[in-house]
């Protein structure tokens, strides 16, 4: 895992300064594309994070990809095929999250494990927490997107340890 080869305090400040420095001037020009550089280091985290999914992960191929009903896909993809699924379905999970600005990827990488509608709810599945904190303007967010760490109702810690270490990369203050 990611949490335990690389000390956290590094990665923080790494990813700190080059937050600071590089990424506020192109926010504050008006535009919310998620710059190419911060997108590849998104599509590498994931792809560690996932891993690779073969036939034994059924419905899930490659880094993660959930096959869709039509898709004429299986689970002998190449890594190249695989590479370009993710990053097409970490733009379009980006693109869902368009309205918060710098929050983009960060919500996007989250979507991706979690699902859009977990997050921006649909019919019967409300809004969560995080969205609506976002939505009112405040941007105190971390213990929201740490919260994302169940399954089945059980705090797992390789899911804590990976919202951790997303926030850590892609939090834009």
């Amino acid at each position: 895992m990611i949490c335990r080869t690389v000390n956290s305090g590094w990665l923080r400040l790494v990813a700190g300064v080059f937050m600071a420095v590089l990424l506020p001037s192109v926010f504050a020009q008006g535009k919310v594309e998620v710059p190419d550089s911060l997108f590849d280091k998104a599509v590498e985290f994931v792809k560690q994070a996932e891993g690779w999914h073969t036939w034994e992960h059924a419905p899930y191929i490659g880094y993660g990809h959930r096959r869709l009903p039509g898709e004429n896909l299986n689970a002998d993809l190449t890594r190249a095929q695989a590479d370009s699924l993710l990053r097409s379905d970490l733009r379009k999970c980006c693109d869902a999250f368009r309205e918060f600005g710098n929050k983009a990827l960060l919500l996007g990488v989250l979507s991706y494990n979690v699902g859009i509608f977990r997050l921006k709810g649909y019919g019967r599945i409300p809004k969560s927490r995080l969205i609506q904190k976002l939505e009112k303007g405040d941007c105190d967010i971390y213990e929201e997107y740490v919260s994302f760490r169940c399954y089945k109702g059980k705090v797992i810690p390789s899911i804590e340890r990976r919202r951790k270490a997303e926030f850590a990369l892609f939090h834009i203050p």
